[in-house]
């Protein structure tokens, strides 16, 4: 237990017990991040490493600012005890909730592997969590973004969901492919649709779909075929354009057995399909406290209700971070000369209406909260039921 000790009025010093240790000064105390709780290393009684709850009976952990002699600083979590003693114990972790059951998954370490973090919970579920450098946990901790970035939203007046036509077309496609009964088609496929603005119509429709190998692109091309044109049609298109079907003749083997470079998601995919500007980072796979994630998903709510506000029928948000600094560096929005509302009113609008703190963000929207497995395919916007789309 390391002791406070008054050197001056205005500075409450944490003394050192251990030699060899400077004397700190408490520049700064501040909450835990939303979501978080303290844990601690530990052993059991068969010399397993173990996580347990840090005790929280006298005070409440907080992060503490700490500066010594030299001019060093660092954030720890210190529990102010009754006695004015400081406790050290522990380190700040990330709660999760099982996707299943929706119950706090109970964090752990194994033997051997105590730089990875698991998650368990009551329903059997277990989680392998991620290993991160305590370097940027220093501004995590404290609020900060979890990494620099620029990240991109946008909107469009063009489709109910607010999304490009011909990305919309596409991912009906795949759902209708997925939805059809046939034991000829296998899990992998995907869709591409070439749209001209100027005529507003299809030019071409590309699919790739897996199939058991006992059959031929011909015994199910009119399938296809049928199936791009009823997703043409439910948004008001027809079905005058090109289709290329399995253009190599041949797919049978899908996924990662077949395809390397799994290095992250598609990112025209996960967001747009390449109409407005993408960020730098894939989306998913990562926790709210990594911009790439947060940021996009609040960059999307906000053009999204500039449009459905009537501001503008297009809309780009431009959300730029640092790793560690809580404010952004820099916001900006794009209406591409469809405003109606003039854009220094929306840009205005925007700082005061929204909290672009990556905390501020995960709060607004409920991050901690989500169900992730939604936006595993079939992209992470233009969906019903998720927060950034309400």
């Amino acid at each position: 237990m390391e002791k406070v000790v008054n050197k001056n009025q205005n500075q409450h010093w944490l003394g050192a017990d251990t030699a060899g240790y400077d004397d700190f000064r408490i520049k700064q105390m501040m909450p835990l991040p939303i979501g978080t709780t303290v844990m601690a290393v530990d052993v059991d009684e068969d010399d397993n490493v173990v996580m347990r709850d840090c005790d929280e009976i006298s005070q409440p952990y907080c992060l503490v600012l700490t500066e010594d002699e030299r001019g060093k600083t660092d954030i720890y979590p210190y529990n102010l005890s009754t006695d004015g003693g400081i406790d050290v114990r522990g380190t700040v972790i990330p709660n999760r909730h099982c996707p299943k059951c929706h119950k706090k998954m109970q964090p752990h370490m194994e033997e051997y592997e105590v730089g990875t973090l698991y998650y368990t919970c009551p329903c059997g579920c277990r989680e392998l969590g991620d290993k991160q450098s305590p370097d940027i946990a220093l501004g995590v901790d404290k609020g900060g973004a979890g990494d620099q970035g620029i990240m991109y939203g946008y909107a469009t007046n063009e489709t109910a969901e607010q999304i490009p036509i011909p990305y919309m077309v596409a991912t009906k496609f795949l759902q209708l492919l997925k939805n059809h009964p046939s034991k000829m088609f296998r899990a992998d496929a995907k869709a591409q649709v070439s749209y001209d603005y100027d005529t507003g119509r299809i030019t071409t429709f590309l699919c790739s779909v897996q199939h058991s190998p006992d059959v031929e692109v011909s015994d199910f091309r009119h399938i296809i075929e049928s199936m791009m044109v009823l997703a043409a049609c439910e948004y008001g298109l027809d079905g005058d354009f090109t289709r290329l079907v399995n253009p190599t003749g041949r797919f049978v083997l899908g996924g990662s057995y077949a395809d390397c470079g799994v290095t992250g998601r598609k990112l025209a995919c996960d967001t747009y399909g390449g109409i407005g500007r993408m960020g730098g980072g894939a989306l998913s796979g990562k926790d709210p406290t990594k911009v790439d994630r947060s940021a996009a998903y609040m960059a999307r709510k906000i053009a999204k209700d500039i449009v459905q506000a009537g501001y503008a029928d297009k809309c780009e948000v431009q959300l730029a971070y640092a790793i560690g600094v809580v404010q952004p560096v820099g916001v900006s929005v794009e209406c591409f000369g469809t405003e109606h509302q003039p854009l220094d009113f929306i840009e205005v609008y925007v700082h005061d209406s929204y909290d672009l703190t990556p905390q501020g963000i995960i709060q607004r929207l409920g991050l901690l909260d989500v169900d992730y497995n939604k936006v595993s395919a079939y992209g992470h916007f233009g969906k019903a039921g998720l927060p950034w789309e309400d």
